[in-house]
């Protein structure tokens, strides 16, 4: 059966992947509609190959350029803005949604999508880290299928395949550790934005690298998992696992763990998530095991990585206090790909964000994109006075 897709973030690491698995399976999938932001000559291409019937860019500037770009003749509807995104999201044609925006701006496009009755293959983490109740309640209501990108949340959710979920003992999150596992503390005071998204393993858009970095992003994953996965937060732990051959695990109350195991390579989730139940071939390297020389496991280094520590808090703390973590976090890893604090700035901007909000309840999106608002105007007022001290 034809699935047609949305691909909200077609310029991404994770839509470019997305487009890959469908350019590769012809038979299987068709694109109705593709979102990007600034990469306008790499979405002309996609327009090209791919023919949605609708393709939206941030804003009118965008896509007057878009326009003149592209053929008249073929050229396909082009709006912009949120107006757009929705729009996208929410296609009358569209079966699944493929939410791949980085950050807080796929809330209301993907909240709309659920309310439209699409299924989402989800790989923005923000959404479920700032509104993790309110989106699992809509998912339930309007009766979709919600399936993990994250190639952690894939693996567990691969785990979880056949049990219970009351039998789970605890989840397991592997991290790689980024490219800062070994260095001193003295050391990451002085890295440059060039180091940071220097990644032993994964090949990913420069936020999520620079979260991997600091370790943030095995932070909002738990925060995600916890909803995702109807698990309690002392139930979820998180293992370094340098190899990254082990994508996640779930210990059961007979003491059995179950793991997924794969090459380090993300077309392997994502195609899982649009071909669900099926398996679908992606290109992906198969794992040799005779070839491995071992796989690793600890703790990870909460002086090293404070970030995880204050996920971990704005879980806790619940309300809006995640919200406002995560709006702090994408304001300071902006201000340190500027070159306008240091990388160690990251965690503290964040923290003192944290300090100074009084959690509040969320009732709808509006509520967390007030709080996702309040956040970002502390911390940027925070780094300002700050005064950068890269």
């Amino acid at each position: 059966m034809m699935k047609s897709l949305t691909v909200l973030g077609s310029t991404g690491s994770i839509g470019r992947s997305t487009l890959d698995i469908v350019a590769a399976h012809p038979d299987r999938f068709r694109i109705e509609a593709l979102t990007a932001g600034t990469n306008l000559d790499l979405f002309v291409t996609q327009i090209s190959k791919f023919s949605p019937s609708l393709a939206v860019v941030l804003d009118e500037a965008s896509a007057k350029k878009l326009s003149q770009m592209l053929p008249a003749k073929g050229r396909p509807e082009i709006m912009f803005g949120l107006e757009g995104l929705v729009a996208a999201a929410t296609a009358s044609a569209v079966d699944m949604v493929v939410a791949a925006i980085v950050g807080a701006a796929g809330l209301v496009p993907t909240a709309s999508a659920i309310m439209a009755g699409k299924d989402i293959a989800l790989a923005n983490k923000e959404t479920l880290v700032t509104a993790g109740h309110i989106f699992m309640d809509l998912v339930k209501k309007h009766g979709v299928k919600l399936y993990p990108v994250d190639s952690e949340h894939s693996a567990i959710f691969q785990s979880l395949e056949g049990h219970r979920n009351s039998d789970i003992r605890k989840i397991i999150l592997t991290a790689s550790g980024g490219p800062f596992l070994n260095t001193s503390l003295e050391t990451l005071k002085k890295v440059t934005v060039q180091d940071a998204l220097n990644h032993p393993n994964w090949s990913m858009g420069k936020k999520i690298t620079i979260d991997s970095a600091t370790m943030m992003n095995k932070g909002l994953e738990v925060i995600e998992a916890r909803w995702l996965f109807d698990t309690s937060p002392e139930k979820i732990e998180v293992n370094i696992h340098p190899q990254s051959i082990i994508h996640s695990m779930v210990e059961y109350l007979d003491g059995c763990v179950i793991a997924q195991l794969g090459t380090p390579d993300m077309k392997a989730p994502i195609a899982y998530a649009l071909s669900y139940p099926a398996r679908i071939a992606t290109g992906v390297k198969a794992l040799d095991l005779t070839e491995l020389s071992g796989l690793t496991f600890f703790r990870p280094d909460l002086l090293r990585f404070p970030a995880l520590k204050l996920a971990y808090r704005a879980l806790t703390d619940g309300e809006s206090m995640p919200a406002v973590m995560n709006a702090a976090n994408e304001v300071a890893v902006e201000m340190f790909l500027e070159g306008r604090i240091s990388f160690t700035d990251i965690p503290l901007l964040i923290e003192k964000t944290m300090d100074a909000h009084q959690p509040v309840r969320l009732g709808s999106i509006a509520d967390v994109l007030q709080a996702d608002l309040w956040g970002r105007r502390y911390s940027a007022e925070l780094c300002s006075k700050m005064g950068g001290s890269n």
